[in-house]
């Protein structure tokens, strides 16, 4: 007995399975790239000057030019913020092991002025 095959069913299974392959392989680079906005406040509440986040520079040490209160998260990336200069972890002139996680989506006010930061990668 001889099966019969259906090649264009097994041609349109193998297209689509690529195509979803292709999908998913742009979207996990999708993720890689920043998206959305992080910005910090020299205000509590997000009140005074705003500072736009540079979301590019990911694990690089920043040094804030005037102290941040608060901030506002929308974004894929999270960003690490610290109390002393060069990142360094501890309340403002102490060392231990305090910093700050924005979080992707929020918006807050910080426990002490915010001296520095560092951008996390995305996914």
């Amino acid at each position: 007995m001889k099966t019969k095959t259906n090649h264009r069913r097994i041609t349109r299974a193998a297209i689509a399975t690529a195509a979803a392959a292709l999908c998913l392989a742009g979207a996990s680079q999708a993720q890689a790239a920043p998206l959305g906005s992080v910005t910090f406040y020299t205000g509590a509440g997000r009140t005074g000057t705003a500072v736009p986040l540079d979301l590019e520079k990911v694990g690089v040490c920043q040094e804030l030019t005037t102290p941040a209160r608060s901030f506002f998260a929308a974004s894929n990336q999270a960003v690490d913020v610290f109390f002393n200069a060069d990142c360094v972890t501890g309340a403002p002139g102490r060392t231990g092991d305090l910093y700050f996680r924005t979080g992707t989506l929020g918006q807050g006010n910080f426990p002490y002025l915010a001296v520095s930061y560092r951008i996390r990668s995305a996914g």
